[in-house]
């Protein structure tokens, strides 16, 4: 699941993703995002902490309490690149942080690491 509420980012990682060979959930807000994950149970959510009305961080907060979701690896997807934020993110249970704009390559490479990391339990969601 992407989620982003920027339409050009979202549509760029859903393809990026889709031509990578994966099956993509997108999202156009936090609140948009919960109501998908009522539904479906997405491999790995790329969450945009920047967002109007819920913001990524609420989400993210949501998402770690619900025992439905607790356990979904969850990488913030920003631009917020400060220490701080990486710290703040990776504390509230994300597993990894990827910077926008984002590398093409990079972007499968990340998200190819963390869901084989799940797979093999490496990974904490």
């Amino acid at each position: 699941m992407v989620v982003d509420d920027d339409r050009d980012i979202l549509d760029l990682a859903r393809l990026v993703l889709e031509d990578g060979g994966y099956d993509v959930i997108a999202a156009p807000s936090g609140q948009a995002a919960l109501d998908r994950l009522a539904q479906s149970r997405p491999d790995l959510i790329l969450l945009d902490v920047n967002m109007p009305g819920m913001d990524g961080w609420q989400v993210l907060r949501i998402l770690k309490v619900d025992e439905r979701t607790q356990e979904i690896p969850v990488a913030l997807f920003t631009i917020k690149s400060q220490v701080g934020d990486r710290v703040l993110g990776l504390q509230g249970g994300a597993c990894d942080f990827i910077a926008k704009p984002f590398a093409q390559d990079e972007l499968l490479s990340r998200v190819r690491r963390i869901l084989d990391g799940v797979r093999e339990g490496q990974v904490d969601a």
